[in-house]
């Protein structure tokens, strides 16, 4: 649940089932697990200790899709290989601002972006972003 993104499995199950035991949950699940599927979904999760397959994490949001089970590294590295062609200043400023977002206001929000986007728009990619776009051609980025 710590990762930005999850590509599960087929076969793939979830579940928090420390109260089967009598134990609360640990590595963060009481922190990940609201924001990822909300309140309710998590205390019910919590709560019983159910175990969901990987179509029913994908309708509540806890995965971001289900692949075949042999097919799971193959569409990882095909997300990994578009992330790291992207521009690298946009995107670690806008993972700031996602996850900031969770614990600000709107208006610290706003000021955020501000500030973001004022960096950003200075780059050699927002450049090569723009010329890529009038020339009716994919972006080359270069993480600058």
């Amino acid at each position: 649940m710590a990762c930005d993104m999850r590509i599960a499995a087929q076969n793939a199950r979830f579940g928090l089932v420390f109260v089967k035991r009598g134990l609360h949950p640990d590595m963060g699940g009481s922190f990940f697990l609201p924001r990822i599927v909300g309140t309710a979904r998590a205390c019910e999760m919590i709560f019983t200790g159910k175990i969901i397959d990987a179509d029913e994490a994908d309708r509540i949001g806890l995965v971001n899709r289900v692949v075949p089970s042999d097919k799971v590294m193959e569409e990882a590295r095909l997300l990994a290989e578009q992330i790291a062609g992207g521009p690298s200043v946009a995107m670690g400023m806008s993972k700031i601002s996602i996850y900031q977002a969770l614990d600000s206001d709107l208006n610290a929000a706003l000021d955020y972006e501000a500030f973001a986007q004022s960096i950003c728009s200075q780059t050699e990619d927002a450049k090569e972003g723009v010329l890529s776009f009038l020339e009716k051609r994919d972006p080359v980025f270069k993480g600058r």
